[in-house]
């Protein structure tokens, strides 16, 4: 997978693909991530990408030309699955979002920044705009980290265990059961007995049915889905 990524600012991005999960993905070869700065693309010497809005109002828009440019190059050099547009009034992430995502074999993500892009960039280039939640950053790179990181992790060979990915909360749309780990009692409290009886089906049922009445009691609209 590639997976590149227009942004005013790279060196906020550059961070979480330089450690981690994320770096080992890249150093594998698994993926490959590309920063692209939109200010390159500029023609003028101040390097604007952004301008006061047609018909008044507060905020600068990000312009269309620089955007152009940008996406245009790397169209013409291979064909590209998916531009995506990180922006507030996308479709909320979800898991399954990440999952068709990691099927792709090259991605543009777009960040935006400031009020936002000249609507022509979503109508002519943007195949699918997200959102991380109901609230506003002051850029889209942040977003564009998260979406990534939720991405990567599914594609294979990224994680040690295949299955892991495959028992996180909101697969299937349930949250994860209780885990437990060493040592088996910690100031009185006790791991349940049922984990240590060596009885698979036993165990996965009792996960399955903890998953659900976790779901139930925190987050019972995914029930509802």
């Amino acid at each position: 997978m590639r997976i590149d990524i227009i942004t005013v600012l790279p060196e906020l991005l550059k961070s979480p693909f330089e450690a981690s999960i994320l770096k080992r993905a890249i150093d594998a070869g698994l993926v490959e991530v590309h920063f692209h700065n939109l200010r390159d693309y500029t023609t003028d010497k101040r390097k604007s990408i952004d301008d006061t809005q047609f018909g008044g109002g507060a905020g600068m828009v990000m312009m269309i030309e620089p955007i152009d440019k940008c996406i245009t190059g790397l169209k013409a050099e291979r064909h590209y699955d998916e531009i995506i547009y990180m922006t507030p009034d996308g479709e909320t992430l979800k898991q399954g979002i990440a999952n068709h995502l990691s099927l792709k074999e090259n991605i543009i993500i777009l960040c935006g920044h400031y009020k936002g892009i000249d609507q022509r960039v979503r109508d002519l280039f943007i195949t699918r705009e997200i959102s991380i939640g109901d609230y506003v950053l002051s850029g889209g790179e942040l977003g564009a980290a998260v979406l990534c990181d939720s991405i990567i992790r599914l594609i294979p060979g990224v994680l040690g265990n295949e299955t892991s990915a495959l028992t996180d909360s909101f697969q299937d749309n349930l949250l994860a059961p209780p885990i437990y780990t060493k040592p088996r009692e910690y100031k009185g409290m006790k791991v349940p007995e049922l984990l240590f009886g060596g009885n698979t089906p036993e165990i996965e049922k009792w996960r399955e049915d903890q998953a659900y009445l976790r779901t139930k009691e925190r987050r019972p609209d995914l029930l509802e889905d």
